[in-house]
């Protein structure tokens, strides 16, 4: 799965923050509310637009910048 088929960066919508898709819904929202302890079902019963691969995309994008940012350090 490429995360860049789900993750979208609008300078217009939430100061440019990527965001999954065209929702209004942010990764970092994303990955706070698994961090504190939701399930991937938790967090899809609330978000009913939502699918699993949206998550997953989260994920994946969050590990990219985590790769990135070792790499620029090195």
């Amino acid at each position: 799965m490429d995360y860049k088929d789900y993750i979208t960066i609008n300078p217009g919508k939430r100061s440019g923050k990527p965001c999954i898709r065209d929702t209004r819904i942010t990764v970092y929202d994303i990955l706070e509310y698994l961090a504190s302890g939701m399930t991937l079902e938790d967090v899809l019963k609330d978000f009913n637009e939502l699918n699993k691969n949206d998550i997953l995309a989260c994920l994946s994008y969050a590990a990219d910048r985590e790769k990135k940012s070792i790499i620029l350090a090195s």
